[in-house]
């Protein structure tokens, strides 16, 4: 076979296992220290 044709075999392998990964995917949560606060209710301009 020709250099060309085994290159591309190669490379079409190697994108098929990519594909085919099944590991896991780490989720990752990002904890705001501090809380969140409420904004105040609005009561009207002169209460």
């Amino acid at each position: 076979m020709s250099k060309s044709i085994k290159f591309l075999a190669a490379f079409a392998l190697v994108g098929v296992v990519a594909a085919c990964d099944n590991s896991p995917k780490e989720e990752f949560v990002i904890v705001d220290p501090e809380p969140i606060s409420v904004e105040p209710a609005f009561t009207g301009k002169y209460k």
